[in-house]
């Protein structure tokens, strides 16, 4: 691999860093004491700062030259409230809330990539560092667009990374095109009538309107969609009664809906909507029926996804870097930044686990998981490729428009 000298240097710094924002994990909007960090390590390096976007989102202005081409690299901030497993020295002190997704990771490493570019960097024009809160179901990086953030930090392309468990450490994937998918929920009660359980026949049970709801809605990932297009209907809750002798009032169903595209998630919902409807209307019940869409799917840009793919293969070779990744079900809400900007979003490998505690957890350290820990031998790797790309951009003045 081909790192650079100074950020290895750098790297213990990185480190403990790292492992402060891992004891210390903040929920979405609440990332007070690492936005102060952060906002801290950015003036201690003379990079000015932005801090009312997004809450608590903190941006870095990195300027050289005189050019007026700029990109923006994108680091999330927030942790999730899960009980922490592990008992290394840098556990969540915080009972309830963890780093269980690696983003204290994501932070140092674009740290690293700001200490250097703002003392060595070579490249003409601006780096904007974007540390964003609340990408764990906040939106995050929506609010920070709705605050101003491209209107008053004008880029040309913008670029996003998150560490990947069982892929190893030193490798990259990404793929152009949908990269991850849309995240969406929704929450059906069906209105029946009660009656007793010995007397079905004077009432209208809602539990069976669900059940026959349930079983018609996965004939639209099997029936009504293009079997080539990615979508996912998932019935993760089902609520109904409260004793063994009691027909309920109600029931419900809760889930969520996942695809790559929104024309395939608009025929997903229309059709969830006709069939709970025409159904219930069968069995002389009604619904009401409610669809969030959360996050839309994340879309690499083929301009931007090449450019980045050339950049990691001169650092760790083209052997470490898996152009065509398989897309991955999860969602982000980096999407929204794609929505509006140019760009790409790469995985880079977290290693089989080897390096947190032994004895529990699932798998090669996953995410989300009470026993997942960053792999520190990542943060010099992740600036190392921020840095690169920031520099080859600016230096061949690539605007991506």
């Amino acid at each position: 691999m081909k790192l650079i000298d100074p950020i290895i240097a750098f790297h213990a710094e990185l480190q403990e860093i790292r492992r402060t924002i891992h004891a210390h994990p903040e929920l979405c909007y609440e990332e007070q004491h690492t936005s102060d960090l952060v906002a801290q390590k950015l003036t201690e390096w003379d990079i000015p700062v932005l801090r009312d976007m997004g809450v608590t989102g903190v941006v870095g202005i990195i300027r050289r030259g005189t050019g007026s081409n700029a990109i923006g690299l994108r680091a999330d901030m927030d942790a999730l409230p899960v009980q922490e497993l592990n008992s290394f020295p840098h556990k969540s002190q915080h009972d309830g809330k963890m780093h269980a997704c690696g983003h204290d990771g994501h932070t140092a490493m674009l740290l690293g990539a700001a200490h250097y570019l703002a003392k060595y960097g070579r490249f003409d024009g601006t780096v904007y560092v974007i540390f964003q809160p609340a990408e764990e179901g906040g939106a995050g990086a929506k609010r920070m667009i709705e605050d101003g953030l491209f209107e008053r930090c004008p880029m040309q392309s913008v670029y996003g990374m998150h560490n990947w468990p069982g892929a190893p450490v030193g490798t990259f994937g990404v793929t152009p095109g949908p990269m991850m998918a849309s995240s969406n929920e929704f929450k059906l009660v069906i209105h029946g009538k009660g009656s007793h359980a010995a007397q079905p026949h004077k009432g209208i049970d809602p539990v069976m309107v669900a059940v026959q709801i349930a079983q018609a809605w996965q004939t639209i990932i099997s029936r009504n969609k293009n079997p080539l297009d990615a979508g996912v209907l998932s019935i993760t809750q089902i609520h109904a009664g409260s004793t063994t002798n009691v027909i309920a009032d109600e029931a419900s169903l809760i889930g969520t809906v996942r695809t790559f595209s929104t024309a395939v998630l608009d025929l997903i919902e229309q059709r969830m909507r006709d069939i709970a409807t025409h159904t219930a209307a069968a069995f002389e019940a009604q619904v009401s029926f409610a669809f969030k869409r959360n996050y839309p799917p994340l879309i690499n840009h083929a301009e931007q996804t090449a450019f980045a793919v050339g950049v990691l293969r001169d650092i760790v070779g083209a052997s470490n870097v898996n152009a065509t990744v398989e897309p991955t079900m999860g969602a982000e809400d980096f999407a929204f930044m794609l929505q509006e900007k140019p760009g790409c979003y790469v995985f880079i490998g977290n290693g089989e686990g080897e390096h947190r505690d032994m004895g529990h957890g699932l798998g090669p350290c996953n995410l989300h998981n009470p026993s997942y820990d960053f792999n520190d031998a990542l943060l010099p790797i992740g600036a190392t490729y921020w840095v690169r790309l920031a520099e080859a951009a600016l230096a061949a003045g690539v605007k991506h428009d």
